[in-house]
């Protein structure tokens, strides 16, 4: 994966960050730091944990590595496309309680373990080699957390329905998916 791979994988994850952000920076203001941070720990955590799982069993997975890879992204988007039509109303939470902070950041950063998984299935063999993906991945979730709680106090409820964010995470995630199932076949 290239550079701009690993940034359109770290934006395609944090548009679960955005969307809930959205909704609860509509909520309230005090936890937009905390929840942020939360939400950019979760998101670079879950991928190395994904990527430690497997990177003792990548050779193994050489032949497969890129259908494991192209399935995880392609379920995960696929996954991210469907939550975008879905009619779920989000108004049962509580988003100043930390325990319900905590619970979002898992739920959002459940698709980067995934994720993590899919570095070994290209290539990331060292904690070296995966640290700047990790980085990239945290840091954008955390900016797309401040940037979701902030649109949600500016201009409330209608954005998070126009905007779609998962729809837009759920693409991306298919694309690059794709492309990796296309380079490696193409080799």
């Amino acid at each position: 994966m290239t550079i701009i791979d690993i940034w359109l994988l770290a934006v395609a994850l944090a548009m679960d960050c955005l969307a809930v952000s959205i909704a609860s920076g509509v909520m309230v203001r005090r936890i937009i730091v905390r929840m942020a941070v939360l939400f950019g720990l979760f998101q670079a955590l879950m991928p190395l944990m994904g990527w430690m799982a497997t990177s003792r069993f990548s050779g193994y997975l050489e032949a497969v590595d890129h259908w494991v890879a192209f399935g995880l992204l392609a379920v995960i988007g696929g996954n991210m496309i469907r939550e975008a039509f879905s009619n779920e109303e989000r108004r049962h939470f509580d988003p100043t309680q930390l325990s319900m902070q905590l619970l979002l950041a898992v739920a959002t950063s459940i698709d980067a373990f995934a994720a993590g998984i899919s570095l070994v299935c290209t290539g990331y063999d060292t904690l070296a080699e995966v640290t700047m993906p990790l980085i990239i991945i945290g840091l954008t979730s955390l900016l797309f957390s401040l940037i979701g709680q902030s649109l949600g106090l500016r201009f409330g409820r209608g954005i998070e329905r126009k905007l779609r964010p998962g729809l837009a995470g759920g693409i991306i995630l298919l694309l690059i998916g794709i492309k990796i199932l296309v380079v490696h076949l193409a080799e």
